[in-house]
């Protein structure tokens, strides 16, 4: 039987912003892990889901918030994919994100990574600070996916919708870079063999 693909995705967004986090709410995360099974690592999960009709293994790693500039970039060089969460209670995490785009731009040279931007905690509208234009700006701007949606109230499947989106771009990347491959390495192929001709025919 055919392994499923795995995906490698990473979790960013400042502490407390319901991505992860004891005390509060590992919702975010645990809202698809269903079925998870924690690595060796204990912020990192798998998890397998059905994707467009086949099987997907999710490595999902929560980074918490927590860490320093050295282990957010090992962060950012292990995984495919992205999501960056903010809180729509807290501006000063939606001020994050750009700093976090950035970064990731630098360490995943070349740029355009595979990335969703994520508004969390939409059942607390009554304390609002990021206006939903505000996320769906800066995801136009990013040239990214964008949700908003509760990690504790998640009845639209957003949350999963979210991760699931996520693979998808992930894979097509992959597809694309798989065919520059092979194109390139017909091409090398090619050119050796009119190279020997040459020299044959000479």
């Amino acid at each position: 039987m055919a392994k499923s693909p795995e995906v490698k995705l990473a979790v960013f967004g400042r502490a407390g912003v319901g991505k992860s986090g004891k005390p509060h709410v590992s919702a975010f995360i645990i809202t698809i892990l269903w079925n998870y099974v924690n690595c060796p690592n204990e912020s990192t999960y798998r998890h397998q889901a059905n994707i467009d009709d086949e099987v997907v293994t999710m490595e999902i790693l929560d980074t918490a918030g927590q860490e320093d500039n050295q282990q957010r970039e090992g962060h950012m060089r292990w995984g495919d994919g992205f999501i960056i969460v903010y809180d729509i209670t807290d501006r000063g995490s939606f001020e994050d994100v750009a700093p976090l785009r950035s970064l990731l731009e630098e360490v995943k040279k070349p740029k355009n990574v595979p990335l969703v931007l994520v508004g969390n905690k939409s059942d607390l509208d009554h304390v609002r600070q990021v206006a939903t234009e505000e996320g769906e700006r800066l995801a136009a701007e990013m040239a990214c996916a964008f949700y908003e949606c509760s990690a504790c109230a998640d009845e639209g499947g957003a949350v999963a919708e979210a991760f699931h989106e996520l693979c998808r771009e992930v894979r097509r990347r992959k597809a694309v870079q798989g065919k520059a491959r092979r194109r390139s390495s017909t091409t090398h192929v090619k050119q050796a063999i009119n190279k020997m001709l040459t020299k044959i025919s000479s």
